[in-house]
C-alpha cells in the first residue's frame, strides 16, 4: 500500500489518459449508435 501512495500523480496521468482515450472512443460508438437507430426507425 506505502507504494501505491508514493506515487499519486501516476494515477492523476493514468486517469487522464483514460479519460482522453475513452472519452472519444465512446463519442464514437454513442454517434453510430445513434445513426443506426435513425437508419433502422
Amino acid at each position: 500500500m506505502s507504494t501505491q501512495t508514493a506515487h499519486p500523480t501516476n494515477k492523476v496521468l493514468l486517469a487522464v489518459f483514460w479519460l482522453y482515450a475513452l472519452i472519444p472512443l465512446t463519442w464514437g460508438v454513442a454517434n453510430t449508435l445513434v445513426q443506426a437507430l435513425k437508419l433502422f426507425h
